[in-house]
């Protein structure tokens, strides 16, 4: 690969099991996706036992330990590729959101998951009323005892047929202005009734990549699935 002033060699070295890697399982799937309008679960672990999924997140939470550039290596990998259809960057921000906000057992529990590909992470923040102004968001998540109660609905969301671990962007206290904005971590194999997924949305381009609609109404989940553990992170400053 065409090395950056900042590479050092444990980039290069990366850099080429990365692009060995999409070269052999990508650039084959390609066509497949295009044709059933998402990347199935088996690539994101295929991907996971490489270490794209992790490199950045620290060898306590299943990840490899490395700094941010090698997640920017695989990126530039990946777009190499000219695919347009894999949500590894939604990905991506998803398992950041938890690692830098997350508590430790938020951490413990989820982060193994999407290094590894078992979980595909999705962020639900776009509606059909308010695009993604998050200020404007009309999705609920209404507080009872140990759990919250979310109602609402998302719209375009990358990964959204096949992610299972949601991060999704609501209200809990609407008269708090932006200060009343949390996001849920939503694990969908954990819950039964509230949740259901939409269309998978036809574009007139990125056939490939899974974009979807998805449905909440009064879905239970633990009020320790709060990102953070708090509604108000200014609260504790």
């Amino acid at each position: 690969m065409k090395q950056a002033p900042w590479m050092t060699e444990d980039h290069v070295a990366y850099g080429d099991t990365v692009r060995q890697f999409l070269s052999r399982e990508l650039t084959a799937s390609m066509e497949r996706w295009t044709t059933q309008g998402y990347v199935e679960g088996d690539f994101w672990r295929k991907a996971g036992d490489v270490g794209i999924l992790g490199a950045s997140i620290p060898e306590c939470y299943g990840g490899g330990g490395l700094d941010r550039t090698f997640d920017a290596v695989a990126f530039l990998e990946y777009s190499r590729t000219g695919d347009t259809g894999w949500g590894l960057g939604v990905h991506n921000i998803a398992a950041h959101y938890i690692l830098g906000y997350g508590t430790e057992d938020q951490k413990k529990r989820w982060l193994p998951g999407l290094v590894s590909g078992q979980r595909i992470g999705a962020i639900a923040i776009t509606e059909p009323g308010s695009g993604s102004d998050m200020k404007s968001i009309s999705t609920r998540a209404r507080k009872q005892g140990d759990t919250y109660r979310i109602s609402g609905s998302k719209i375009f969301i990358t990964n959204g047929q096949t992610a299972n671990l949601l991060c999704v962007v609501t209200k809990t206290d609407p008269g708090a202005g932006s200060r009343g904005i949390s996001i849920i971590v939503v694990d969908t194999e954990e819950v039964d009734d509230g949740f259901r997924r939409g269309r998978k949305l036809k574009k007139l381009g990125m056939q490939r990549q899974d974009t979807s609609e998805l449905f909440f109404d009064e879905l239970s989940v633990p009020a320790e699935n709060l990102l953070g553990g708090v509604e108000d992170r200014d609260s504790t400053n």
